[in-house]
């Protein structure tokens, strides 16, 4: 039977993921957060959605420098990127304290990070929404990946502080009639 659930969970139940780190640099200074909200908006150009909103520490370097990565780590990361989320790049260095390696990306200023599977840099194009819901729309420029990472998994947040890894994967690209350029 079917129970009523809190209106202010709803979020637990459609969360996105995968969790990525987002690292930006301003004035000098590389930082990095952790975001579970993002969702894929168009194929080409590649967009993406996220909440990064005025109460991230990275929303001012982001709206200042309009770039950023996303880093996409995977399950071997999942205590470093929780950590990450729960300390302000004010007054860390979390590269420095998380052990992570900054690496230059080739078309935005912000740093990729070298422990993370792929990393996606990215130029904001749309900010209408930021200051009522803190929705900003990121295009990627350039894709990164390492295809030799043995760890794939990646994480996803259950918004209470649980998460799930990646497990099976399901092929099924022969049921893909409708959308053969995904294959």
């Amino acid at each position: 039977m079917m129970k009523e659930y809190p209106l202010a969970k709803v979020f637990q139940l459609i969360e996105p993921g995968p969790v990525v780190l987002v690292a930006t640099e301003y004035k000098g200074k590389a930082n990095i957060m952790t975001m579970s909200w993002l969702m894929p908006v168009e194929f080409e150009p590649a967009l993406i959605a996220c909440i990064i909103g005025p109460w991230d520490y990275s929303f001012t370097a982001l709206s200042k420098t309009r770039e950023c990565v996303i880093a996409i780590p995977t399950v071997d990361l999942a205590a470093k990127t929780v950590d990450i989320g729960n300390c302000s790049g004010k007054d860390t260095d979390k590269f420095k304290t998380f052990g992570l390696t900054p690496v230059p990306a080739e078309k935005v200023k912000a740093p990729l990070i070298a422990e993370c599977l792929a990393n996606l840099e990215c130029r904001l194009v749309d900010a209408t929404l930021a200051e009522k819901y803190g929705l900003l729309i990121l295009k990627a420029v350039k894709a990164w990946h390492d295809p030799k990472r043995k760890e794939r998994r990646t994480i996803h947040a259950n918004g209470d502080g649980t998460f799930v890894v990646d497990g099976r994967t399901l092929d099924l690209k022969k049921r893909m009639v409708k959308w053969p350029q995904f294959i």
